[in-house]
């Protein structure tokens, strides 16, 4: 049972993703949407945060030595403590100055497959950026409840949340999880899947934002005919044979063939994990097909290659980047109901 003050307090959902952060305050919706880059000089033994979301993306792969660019969490856990609580600290300092609230109510999310120890680090973070209570929620089943999803029917309700750092599952029937877990392979491991194809194939030395770009201008997950898009993409680096400026052209086949193990190894997750369901609950499954939600949803033809791969329907929920944010803030909103959801910190 919920104390009454809380009924009356501030929330903020928090979608603390390995590329992107998202805050949204209840009644005003999504506030926040910007990458989880921050930007540190570090000068006589000590780090100063210089900038964080987009104003640090900008400097990324352009700082001079005394400074850096860091991504504080990896595969969608922390692996900066200081810079990921900074950065919160300065989203939630955003969010408050814009409405003027006392310390609120967070509901954060964490990977399905996050450890106990990882959860707690989350918890710990949000605390000390400024919160005054501290909820989590595994990603999948916020981005089930987002997507629209019926998940308090009498049947199984599947969704494949790929985000940057995992690619998360989650299985709900009845209103409660039946199954969740992780792989971390999604988003980030597409990037670095076309740097390594860029330099095996052309010996061109590319970095994480060109990759990115590629990723987002030409990429596709088909490969016999790149999914139908005639889109190319003049790319510029380093020749890693003669230190020479280079450009070369990619089409979305070139991409395809360069996603096309990150994308099995997901394909793979996906078939293992409607194999260890219980057998009425995978029949559903196989009936009602999996929603699809995160960035890493939006590769063109990546729902279709899975459900070729998979043998099971696969449908792209509508507005994919929010479901996640959009279900911890309706969490967040009738927390009576859903409060067998969160997970322990």
């Amino acid at each position: 049972m919920l104390p009454v003050t809380d009924v009356f307090s501030d929330d903020i959902a928090i979608d603390l993703g390995t590329a992107n952060t998202l805050v949204s305050v209840k009644g005003r919706g999504v506030i926040i949407d910007e990458p989880s880059v921050v930007a540190i000089r570090s000068k006589g033994g000590l780090r100063e945060v210089l900038a964080v979301g987009e104003k640090a993306k900008q400097m990324v792969g352009r700082t001079p030595e005394s400074m850096e660019t860091i991504r504080p969490l990896r595969d969608g856990v922390i692996a900066d403590f200081i810079a990921t609580e900074e950065m919160l600290r300065q989203f939630i300092k955003r969010a408050k100055t814009m409405l003027g609230f006392r310390r609120p109510r967070i509901l954060i999310c964490v990977p399905a497959g996050a450890t106990p120890v990882e959860r707690r680090a989350v918890y710990e973070t949000a605390v000390s950026a400024g919160s005054r209570r501290v909820y989590l929620i595994e990603e999948p089943v916020a981005a089930a409840i987002g997507a629209g999803l019926a998940i308090d029917e009498p049947f199984g309700s599947m969704v494949v949340d790929i985000g940057g750092g995992t690619t998360d599952i989650a299985v709900l029937s009845l209103g409660d999880v039946v199954e969740a877990r992780s792989l971390k392979v999604a988003g980030n491991a597409f990037d670095e899947a076309i740097v390594r194809f860029v330099r095996r194939r052309h010996q061109l030395l590319i970095g994480e934002t060109s990759a990115e770009r590629i990723k987002i201008e030409a990429g596709s997950a088909l490969r016999d005919d790149g999914g139908g898009r005639d889109a190319e993409i003049h790319i510029k680096g380093r020749d890693l044979r003669q230190g020479k400026l280079k450009s070369i052209v990619l089409t979305p086949a070139d991409v395809a063939e360069a996603l096309s193990d990150p994308i099995e190894q997901m394909a793979e997750f996906v078939q293992r994990s409607i194999e260890d369901l219980p057998p009425e609950v995978s029949t559903d499954i196989l009936t009602r097909g999996i929603y699809m939600t995160g960035g890493g949803a939006l590769l063109d033809g990546l729902a279709e290659e899975l459900e070729r791969r998979v043998g099971v329907k696969c449908i792209v929920a509508e507005d994919p980047l929010l479901c996640v944010i959009k279900g911890s803030a309706m969490v967040l909103d009738e927390l009576s109901k859903r409060e067998h959801l969160l997970i322990k910190p």
